[in-house]
């Protein structure tokens, strides 16, 4: 797979920086645009959790106890902790993936860091009773640990090793932010008139079908010397044969799956996988659910799709990707249309050699036939709580979604999630049988 160029490590950052530093030329930055990019990273936080302060601060941030949910003060601090952890508290940084993920840390420049923000320490349920910090502190903290980071990225050597977590600590963010997004539309709390417009996905122009055809495919991404970031579960490379096969050019619209809703296919247990149905019927019995997440109303005769977008109902146009929907649904229209969700080889392929042809991704994340599981020759990294737990469980989803920073925007990434996740910015594609 070739390699794409980049700015030399040993360069200054050329007049077109904005653009770069939020491009998925990321993975291979040097130190320069790499202290660019984690600038622009943490103001994209600190901007998204204005969005918060302007809704829940008189009531102290808090939220209700949800198992997609996670205190917004939690999360903001454990931005922080998180690449202080990895980068300021780390005497092995410079080994990059050889790190020892277990080995001794310098204290935090908060005492009670790990106390307040380590997943490990701290599971999902107690996030709610912890004496958090304040939001001022909160922000102080994110601020100190960034400045921390950038004095430390200046004596970094510019190879692969040495810059490792820095890129790591990067993406980490860029992940927690899309995560503080999916948040504000579960709390359905209003953005800022910027926000609005660039977190709402755009009309696509609709294609047949494609034919992709037969070939052996080195699917995952490169390790070594010289290769740039990639995380764990896209490695390693390995050769997979490939027959031809047909897949959607875009994601499934709202006309498409109108009609699946349309035709009953809520009430039919014969369009889904028992876990689905069982999974659908308990929804059913709490909430009354006979369509997509959010969705408030779904025009049978008209095709109109009202949907709450950050608290707000907006009518969905047609050809805008349906969004929203579990992997149990994604699979049951696919029962449902005679069709089968893409094998993640073949949305992989299909990305990298048929962009030219219109193959269009991006809008949302796409739910993947696959369960998420390692490639062959798989090693973790240091963060070991990133992919191992998932593998088995979950599903894969490729692509990314309209709130996901370009940089993270990847052919080969891996995104996963359990089935029955419709909180986040997700929808699907499919191919013939």
């Amino acid at each position: 797979m070739a390699t794409e160029p980049f700015p030399s490590s040993s360069s200054s950052p050329a007049a077109d920086s904005p653009k770069l530093i939020d491009s998925p030329l990321m993975r291979r930055a040097g130190p320069e645009l790499l202290s660019l990019a984690l600038m622009d990273a943490r103001n994209h936080t600190l901007h998204l959790f204005g969005q918060y302060q302007n809704t829940l601060e008189a009531g102290n941030f808090k939220v209700p106890q949800m198992p997609a949910l996670n205190p917004p003060l939690w999360m903001l601090g454990h931005v922080g902790w998180f690449q202080e952890r990895w980068i300021g508290r780390n005497l092995q940084r410079a080994l990059g993936s050889r790190c020892e993920p277990g080995h001794s840390r310098l204290a935090s420049m908060e005492p009670n860091a790990d106390r307040w923000w380590d997943p490990g320490q701290v599971p999902h349920d107690r996030r709610w009773t912890l004496d958090l910090p304040d939001m001022g502190d909160c922000r102080a903290y994110l601020l100190e640990t960034l400045e921390s980071t950038l004095e430390l990225l200046e004596k970094a050597g510019t190879d692969d090793d040495a810059l490792y977590f820095y890129r790591l600590s990067l993406f980490h963010e860029d992940l927690q932010d899309e995560a503080l997004t999916c948040m504000a539309q579960t709390l359905g709390l209003p953005l800022d008139k910027p926000l609005q417009t660039a977190f709402t996905p755009s009309p696509m122009v609709l294609r047949e079908p494609m034919l992709v055809p037969a070939t052996t495919w080195r699917m995952g991404s490169a390790s070594g010397a010289g290769a740039g970031f990639a995380f764990d579960n896209e490695q390693q490379v390995h050769a997979i044969s490939v027959p031809e096969f047909e897949i959607d050019a875009q994601a499934v619209t709202w006309s498409q799956y109108v009609e699946f809703v349309a035709d009953g296919a809520y009430d039919q247990p014969a369009f889904w996988h028992p876990d689905g149905w069982q999974w659908l019927q308990a929804l059913a019995a709490v909430e009354g659910r006979r369509g997509p997440r959010y969705v408030e109303q779904i025009g049978i005769g008209s095709g109109a799709v009202i949907q709450t977008r950050f608290g707000q109902p907006m009518r969905m146009q047609g050809t805008q990707p349906a969004m929203h929907l579990s992997w149990w649904e994604a699979d049951a229209w696919c029962r449902w249309a005679g069709r089968r969700l893409p094998a993640e080889v073949e949305w992989e392929v299909a990305a990298h050699t048929a962009a030219r042809r219109g193959f269009r991704w991006g809008d949302v994340w796409e739910w993947m036939g696959t369960t998420f599981r390692p490639y062959p020759g798989f090693a973790p990294d240091p963060w070991r709580a990133y992919s191992e737990p998932s593998f088995g469980t979950h599903k894969v989803l490729r692509g990314a979604s309209f709130a996901t920073r370009a940089r993270l925007k990847h052919p080969n990434f891996r995104n996963f999630y359990r089935p029955e996740r419709d909180d986040i910015f997700c929808g699907f594609r499919s191919c013939a049988l």
